[in-house]
């Protein structure tokens, strides 16, 4: 199996993306093993850039380089913490962002009819229901494999939640919990030519 970046996009503060036409093919393992990573480890793997943020804050801010940029060198996603004045918080922020990133913007080639739920979405699967909280950290990989599964089913919400054994309503609302993922599969339906999610 090969994991790919279609339409790499770089995270902004606002969550913005910027689409780039880059792609990169690697094993699914590396994927997993990069949202699995310690914060030091992750860091290792990236491009630490400091620099000094505009916007409110006074004297601070304009004097001390707190703002974090990371790049991360083998898939070159990029994202950035300006907002607060300590460089410390930034830079815990940005790796925050960075796993977030990978589970969003990487994607692994899997066949929709032979799927099952990998260990760590199967405990998330209860009553019809995905319960994972964004704070937790089974949150990165379920998202991961839940946009594998849409990507799979031609970004069809209803065919993945069956897939999943969970109800349509409930994955929508899964997704709609979090607006950069409820933005990623509205980008997804809209180059696939479908209306987005409400």
């Amino acid at each position: 199996m090969t994991i790919t970046i279609s339409n790499l996009q770089i995270f902004t503060l606002l969550c913005r993306a910027i689409k780039m036409n880059e792609s990169l093919s690697i094993d699914i393992a590396t994927r997993d093993a990069w949202l699995a990573l310690d914060d030091k480890a992750l860091l290792n793997q990236c491009e630490v850039d400091t620099y000094r943020s505009s916007g409110p804050g006074g004297q601070k801010r304009n004097k001390t380089d707190s703002a974090v940029r990371l790049r991360h060198l083998p898939t070159g996603l990029i994202v950035i913490a300006p907002e607060s004045r300590s460089q410390h918080e930034n830079r815990a922020r940005a790796v925050r962002r960075m796993r977030i990133a990978f589970a969003l913007f990487v994607r692994v080639q899997i066949e929709a009819d032979s799927f099952t739920p990998g260990p760590i979405l199967a405990e998330c699967i209860r009553k019809g229901k995905l319960r994972v909280g964004k704070r937790d950290l089974r949150y990165g990989p379920v998202v991961a494999e839940v946009l594998d599964l849409i990507a799979a089913c031609e970004v069809q919400v209803s065919t993945a939640a069956a897939r999943l054994g969970i109800t349509t309503a409930g994955l929508v609302s899964f997704i709609q919990n979090d607006p950069k993922l409820a933005d990623r599969v509205n980008q997804m339906r809209t180059q696939k030519g479908l209306k987005r999610l409400r």
